[in-house]
């Protein structure tokens, strides 16, 4: 059952949302502004909308199936498993995180995309709704202070996601929750590689100013 939900993550994970939403406007997200297909690009390229539609579809990437798992558990253990849930006994951190990190690297990754795909930030925050809710908020919160005291996208993400480890050992600790924040910190930073070199040279584009 988990190597079916891990399978189940990544294909969910690698559904470009917002190649999806923008293409439904006649918009090919690939080939205007950064070229990303994350939600930062689709509001600039599709408006405010068409942004929105692309978060909550990143967002339940990586809820939905952990959400999943939770309840197959939780099944499980009132005795109303079926052979579906047999190989559940309990939900596990390591578990979540592993099917956490599937819906991210999807994103991240898309084969759908031939190995390209978004920032993975929806996404992640997606997974941390599910796994550890104050975290979540905190690191939405971070975001969106730094967003509005220097309107970049890239560097809200970098601050949101650079203190998840910290703000996992603060409140919700466990060795597996640590490892899995850092992971999910290093993917953002990796994905994040040009967004850092424009912002030290200072060219980074601007929420809401045309690339």
């Amino acid at each position: 059952m988990i190597v079916f939900l891990l399978l189940f993550s990544f294909l969910l994970g690698s559904i470009p949302t917002g190649l999806l939403v923008a293409r439904g406007k006649g918009i090919d997200l690939r080939k205007v502004g950064s070229g990303n297909v994350g939600t930062t690009n689709v509001l600039r390229a599709a408006g405010k909308k068409a942004a929105l539609l692309t978060l909550i579809g990143d967002i339940a990437k990586g809820a939905v199936p952990l959400l999943i798992y939770k309840m197959l558990c939780m099944g499980y253990r009132m005795g109303d498993a079926g052979p579906l849930l047999l190989p559940i006994q309990d939900s596990h951190a390591a578990a979540e995180g592993l099917i956490g990190l599937a819906s991210i690297a999807g994103h991240d990754f898309s084969f759908l995309l031939k190995g390209r795909g978004g920032k993975g930030v929806a996404t992640s925050l997606g997974v941390l709704v599910v796994l550890s809710p104050y975290v979540a908020l905190i690191s939405a919160t971070l975001w969106l202070i730094t967003a509005k005291l220097t309107r970049y996208s890239s560097l809200s993400a970098l601050v949101a996601f650079g203190l998840l480890p910290l703000n996992f050992y603060l409140i919700d600790y466990s060795k597996e929750k640590i490892f899995l924040a850092c992971v999910i910190t290093l993917l953002i930073f990796i994905r994040h590689r040009a967004n850092i070199k424009r912002l030290i040279n200072g060219t980074e584009t601007k929420i809401g100013q045309n690339s």
